[in-house]
């Protein structure tokens, strides 16, 4: 017989009560098709229903070996270790039980229930293990260990875990941080210290009232997904300077001494894709939701001009507020948000820069790639990079 007509007739019998021809016939489906998966759970099924602990165990574990992550496979090794009183490793499946497990509208009743069991479990392992941690770190002064702290709260599933996730490209191997080291970026010195005129630039372009338009301006026929209500929108506003690597010239020529500060900035150079440099407008009571930026081989400088009370921005777990004469870089690929809770407008010059980890042939060799892959599409700007 084949595995197919093996399983049927043993789950058959399973169903009507005859456990021990099920396990025989399951077990010779089992070694018929030893890359399926659900033959070793069906087996280990049997062997439970047979009271066979042991082979119910080495059935599961075969299952888990052609998939790690079997949802089924790793609810049954849960209950194995339970019955054997393995707490500790029961725990541990619990938890890889909570992970692997995909939204709960999509899973039967029964499988419902236990990954809601297991959650349980986890959830309350954390809250005993929070409280033991605070009591045994409390004599511990961490208020400059941000990181140790941060690790904690990830450890315990208070925090999420942030790290760099490029919608389109990435380039392995960089450092990692939400915000970076101000001392990396001396060329800001000449920003900051100019900050009284570049919001003058500003303010005479924003009085003249042209050349501004909506920073998202995604086809109507495109899914634009969190950023629905501000496409197309004036509440997130962009005066460009700079865009897509193109010099816009009607409104460049309007800012010189900001211009002049953004040439001595390290610009990347990837044709259709940037530089880019822009004021930032940020209409009152509007939030930019988060999102991920499109390529990690640049960083994000925002230089605050015009910051009212109430405005915050987040980059990971990292929350700042805008403070204007202090300039900062952040890594736009890790998830980010901004709020604008006031009743004025807020504005920032934003532009982009390289990497100060890629050395000079990577940034060269990354030029050429963008124009290998614009090249290849027939279309510049529209490639993975």
């Amino acid at each position: 017989m084949s595995p197919e007509e093996l399983t049927r007739l043993g789950m058959n019998a399973l169903r009507n009560g005859e456990p021990a021809q099920a396990r025989a016939l399951l077990q010779r489906a089992a070694e018929a098709n030893p890359d399926a998966v659900m033959a070793w759970v069906n087996l280990a099924q049997a062997c439970r229903t047979c009271g066979d602990l042991s082979s119910e165990s080495v059935a599961v574990d075969r299952a888990l070996a052609v998939d790690p992550l079997h949802l089924i496979a790793l609810i049954m090794r849960v209950r194995i270790l339970e019955r054997e009183g393995r707490t500790s490793e029961a725990l541990q499946m619990h938890t890889a039980v909570t992970k692997v497990a995909p939204p709960l509208e999509h899973l039967s009743a029964d499988l419902r229930a236990a990954v809601l069991e297991s959650q349980v479990v986890v959830d309350d392992n954390n809250r005993r293990l929070s409280a033991f941690l605070d009591e045994r770190l409390s004599a511990t002064d961490l208020t400059d260990q941000p990181r140790f702290r941060e690790a904690v709260d990830i450890l315990l599933g208070r925090q999420r875990r942030y790290a760099p996730e490029p919608t389109n490209f990435f380039y392995p191997r960089l450092t990692l941080a939400y915000f970076f080291e101000r001392d990396l970026f001396p060329f800001l010195d000449a920003v900051e210290t100019a900050t009284d005129a570049i919001r003058a630039e500003f303010q005479q372009v924003f009085e003249d009232d042209r050349g501004f338009s909506p920073y998202l301006q995604f086809d109507e026929r495109a899914p634009a997904n969190q950023f629905r209500e501000l496409n197309n929108s004036t509440r997130w506003n962009a005066f460009h300077l700079l865009q897509h690597g193109e010099r816009i010239e009607a409104n460049a020529t309007r800012c010189p001494l900001t211009m002049d500060l953004l040439a001595a900035a390290p610009q990347p150079r990837l044709p259709g894709r940037g530089p880019n440099a822009m004021f930032s407008l940020l209409a009152p009571r509007t939030h930019i939701p988060a999102h991920n930026g499109v390529h990690n081989t640049r960083l994000v400088v925002h230089a605050p001009l015009i910051v009212p009370e109430g405005c915050r921005f987040r980059v990971g777990s990292d929350v700042r507020t805008w403070k204007p004469g202090e300039a900062w870089v952040f890594d736009d690929t890790v998830e980010h948000e901004a709020h604008n809770d006031s009743d004025e407008l807020r504005v920032i010059l934003m532009f982009d820069i390289w990497r100060p980890d890629l050395n000079e042939e990577e940034r060269g060799l990354l030029t050429r790639l963008a124009g290998a892959l614009d090249d290849f599409s027939g279309s510049v700007g529209t490639s993975a990079l």
